[in-house]
This record gives structure tokens, sequence and C-alpha cells, in this order.
């Protein structure tokens, strides 16, 4: 190991200490091959647990399937993992099954980080379809006996594991690389006694340089709110202005202030109406006079408290009151946790068009708290969803079929899989980011669906359909689009409608005059020399932007989706 990679790793080495590292994750996942690189990475001892059971029986697994049947086998897989949690500093590669036991996931959560490796039915199928040694996956039809353990397994392996990420997009290197980062981001002396929903999880926004400062994390958890330190990290002096409004500034905003003045820090609350409706001058004028009256400084830092409209007023006004005053985005809606909040996108609305005035300025820090969503209508939830799902669509084809297999835990507000919603939805848009801040290039893609829905808004007035709401239903457009110029296949279609459908989102436009879509259309930001440019996808998990789409077949695809009620 050179002297570089020494110092880089040190620090993580260090935190975790003697700490075991568990990897658990389906058949052809990647745990040996992983987990011997990780072990060496952070000087600890690889152990495998299929192998140990092996070299105790002196025969190969497929041998004691035979003779003992599975039940023999997970018998002895319980007792050969209990004696290696009793090891210290080792990195532990479980069998695909281990986790079928209930007594087995408690046992591997108390006793070392457990990290869940990933991998989509494709990749598992491309890895395995060869190996002859695998006594489950003996089947006229591998790729659907591999659905099938998937979905028996995905839900014990999440509920299990304290990291969880996708060992199917990235070489070993990079894998090994975002695994130390995670590492690097949780607390393994109390690990033991957290729920797992309580567990933070931190991605960064990470612009290039890597001494930018402008680069800032991304905090995501339950109940993290009360970690008040997070907040104080990136205050530059001990006084604040909190933005919030009418219906969520009576349950967070006096917790919030009340926190951070046991910490001697002062705060002046702005509270501005709820809704779309209000995203203009005339409520943003109402933060100015605040800031204004009390005194604010060029470093009293502004906490945007809310949904996407007062993130976006509070960037806004963040970025030009005395010309750039530091602000942190707390969102406490769903769509505002895994969209609006971050990449610094900050503006309001205009008469003839949606976020029409603004300014690209990013937040010094994002918590995304998902306790804030137990308090979030249904209606909002579910167009939250639709930013989610959007992310499966563009670029992330794995997390499409994720959300296929988990929308109904969503819909039940269950805390692990929406901490793993938000948490992957903000990952492809970090990404996404810190390669195109200003939106010159790749970032216009997150539009999917958006210049429809902007249309729909519009047209429809501000707040009548919700952001999400009017999304789902650009995006259903899109996607009929895409199937007429022949990028994709009518399959995609149906389950693109269909996963809307499940997310109980609408999937037909409301009905107005097609030439009126068609004029909200040209005050899209995309139009470029005169033409609306349309993002439009090649296949479930590729975007691409056209802009060569004939007025006439825009007209059809409109009136083809046009709810007529």
């Amino acid at each position: 190991m050179n002297l570089s990679k020494t110092k880089v790793l040190q620090p993580v080495q260090e935190k975790l200490g003697n700490t075991n590292i568990i990897l658990v994750g389906m058949m052809g996942a990647g745990k040996t091959t992983i987990g011997k690189s990780l072990a060496q990475m952070l000087a600890k001892e690889f152990v495998d647990s299929d192998h140990e059971i092996q070299e105790r029986t002196g025969v190969k697994i497929p041998v004691i399937f035979e003779i003992e049947g599975e039940a023999g086998f997970r018998k002895r897989e319980s007792e050969v993992l209990i004696e290696l949690v009793k090891k210290n500093n080792i990195v532990l590669a479980t069998g695909g099954g281990a986790v079928l036991s209930q007594e087995n996931r408690q046992l591997l959560r108390e006793n070392g980080i457990v990290i869940y490796l990933r991998a989509s039915i494709s990749d598992l199928y491309r890895r395995t379809r060869h190996d002859k040694n695998r006594p489950l996956l003996k089947s006229q039809n591998l790729y659907a006996r591999l659905n099938e353990l998937y979905i028996q397994r995905d839900a014990y392996y999440r509920e299990t594991a304290h990291i969880i990420i996708d060992s199917g997009k990235q070489g070993v290197r990079q894998l090994i690389q975002k695994l130390i980062n995670k590492l690097n981001s949780i607390n393994p002396d109390s690990i033991k006694q957290a729920n797992h929903s309580n567990i933070m999880q931190t991605i960064s926004v990470d612009f290039t340089p890597s001494s930018d400062k402008r680069s800032y994390p991304i905090h995501i958890g339950y109940g993290i709110l009360d970690q008040i330190d997070l907040i104080l990290s990136c205050l530059p002096q001990k006084r604040v202005a909190i933005v919030s409004n009418t219906t969520v500034a009576p349950l967070y905003l006096e917790k919030l202030r009340e926190a951070l003045e046991k910490h001697a820090v002062t705060s002046v609350p702005i509270i501005i109406p709820d809704g779309e409706a209000h995203k203009n001058w005339e409520t943003l004028n109402l933060i100015f006079d605040a800031l204004l009256k009390n005194h604010c400084e060029r470093n009293t830092t502004i906490l945007a408290l809310g949904g996407g409209v007062v993130g976006d007023m509070s960037g806004f006004a963040a970025a030009t009151y005395l010309r750039g005053v530091p602000f942190i985005q707390i969102p406490t809606t769903l769509l505002a946790q895994v969209d609006s909040s971050v990449g610094g996108k900050t503006g309001i609305n205009h008469p003839l068009g949606k976020n029409m005035i603004g300014a690209f300025y990013q937040p010094r820090m994002v918590l995304a708290d998902s306790a804030t969503l137990n308090t979030l209508p249904d209606r909002e939830l579910c167009a939250g969803l639709a930013e989610i799902i959007k992310y499966g669509l563009i670029r992330d084809p794995a997390f499409f079929d994720w959300l296929e297999q988990n929308m109904h835990r969503l819909l039940a507000r269950d805390a692990v899989t929406l901490n793993e919603a938000i948490q992957r939805s903000c990952e492809n848009k970090a990404e996404i980011v810190a390669a195109d801040e200003k939106e010159k290039g790749i970032r216009a893609l997150l539009n999917l669906g958006h210049t429809f829905g902007h249309a729909i808004e519009n047209g429809m007035g501000y707040g009548v359909w919700l952001h999400g709401e009017a999304v789902a239903a650009g995006t259903v457009l899109a996607a009929e689009l895409s199937q007429h110029m022949k990028l994709i296949s009518e399959t995609d279609v149906h389950r693109i409608r269909k996963i809307f459908i499940q997310a109980k989102l609408p999937v037909m436009v409301p009905k107005m005059p097609v030439e009126k879509y068609l004029q909200l259309m040209t005050l899209d930001k995309k139009v470029e020399a005169g033409k609306t440019r349309f993002i439009l996808l090649n296949r479930i998990g590729e975007a691409v932007m056209r802009a060569d789409i004939p007025p006439a077949l825009l007209s059809k695809i409109i009136l083809s989706c046009m709810n007529n009620d």
C-alpha cells in the first residue's frame, strides 16, 4: 500500500478499530470479491462463511444440500455464524440465505457493521449463469429463479443492513472507495444500539476541484433534526434566520429554535404563506423585509425549513440578499428531500412561466429528516414519489426495478424504505449536479416530464396540480412520445404507466386546449434557438434530449393522453 493511500485510509481504520464488517446479499452480488479487497484495504482478516462450513464438514456445499437438505445446511450455517461473529477485526462474507433466519439477522446486526451488496437481477444472472456449484440455482429458468429469490430475500437484507450499496454499477475499485466513504460516515460505537431507521447516511455533492468550497454534505436519516451539531458546524456566526411556512412552522419551528438557543444561537423566524401560488415577488419581499428589519448580516445563515417552495425562495433570497449569504436546506416534504433541496436551483415563478426567475446558489448543507414525513399529507407524499421514479427512468434501471418491488412500502411510510429511496435519489442527483452545476449538459435530463408538467401547473393555475402530479402525467406523455419516435417499446411504456398508477399519481393530463399546451411549453427554460427541447427515453434507465419534435406529433400525443372527464 503506497503512502498516499495509507494517509487516506488511516482515519477510517482508526474510526472502525476492530469492528467487524459483515457483507450480505444475493449469490453473485460480489461478497467474496469485494470482501477480500475491503479486508486488504482496511487491514482486516477476510472470512467466508460458506468456505468455513466446507472446511469443517470436509465436503462441498452442494453435497450438504443433497444429504441434509436446505434445512440441514441452514442449521450448520447458523452454528458457524455464531462462532465467526465472536472474532474481531474481520470482514465476513455470508451466504446468500443467511438472512432468512431472524436469529441470524439479529446476530449479524449486533456484531458488526452490516453492508448489503445489492445487484440487479440482470447482473446476478450474468455472474451466476455458468456457476454449477449453487444448489438453489439449479433451474431451467435461472433468471426467473433469481428473481424469485430476490423478492423473497431483499426485505431481509434491507432489514439487516446498516449500509446499502449497489454492486453492479461500477468496478471494484470505485465500489470500495464508496464503501470506505460510507463507513467513515457512521459511528461504530453507537451502531449496535441504534435502530436501523435512525442510522444517518451522508452523501456529498463534490464539485471539482476537490478543494471547491461549494461542495457540501447531504445528511439523511430518521430523527436527525435533533442532531443540532450538524447545523452548528455550518454556521459562521451564532445567528440565523429561519424561513418556514404557515403549515410547517407550527410543527417544527419552535423545537428547532429552542435547540439552537441551547447552544447560544439566536434566530429570526420568518413565516410565509404556504403553497405554490405564493412563490412570487410579493412573498420574496416578505423575506427581504424581515432580514432587513432585523439587521441580518452577511454571516447570518438562512435556514430553509419546509418544502420545495420554502427551499427555492429561501435559496433565492440567500443568493441575492447582501449579494449572497449562507443558507442551509432542511426539507420537510419528500419531493424537496429527493429533488429541490439538492443542486442549488433557487427561484420564483412568474405568471408566464414556472421557476423563470432565479439563480444557481448552493447550500452549505442539506439535512433530510425522514421523520418529518410522518406529518406529510398522503397527496404530498405521492407527489414526491414522481421525482423518485424519475431517477430510475433517466439513469438507474436497478433503482426502477427496486421501486416496482417496494412501492407499497413507500406508500405505507416504512422508515427504512423511505430512507433508502431518499438516499438513492440524492446519490443520483448529487452525481449529476457535481458534473453539470449550471445545466449545460446532462443536468437537463433531470427535467424528464417537466416541460409538459410545468405547462400543466401554469395552465391550470399554480397549486391546482401539485408539482409531482404534473411531472407524473408529463413523464407518461414523454414516454408515449418516445414510443411514437421508436425509441422505447410498448412494454416499457406499460411499466412506466403502471408504476405511476401504483404510486397513486395521474397518468392522464388535464383537459386544456392543445394550443395552450404548445404555447406554454415555448416558455420552458430548455428552449434554445426558438426550439423546445424535450427529455425522452431511449429505454428505462437512459434519457436523451431531442429538439426535432413536430408540433403535429406533440398535439397527437397530448390529445391521446388527455383526461376528458
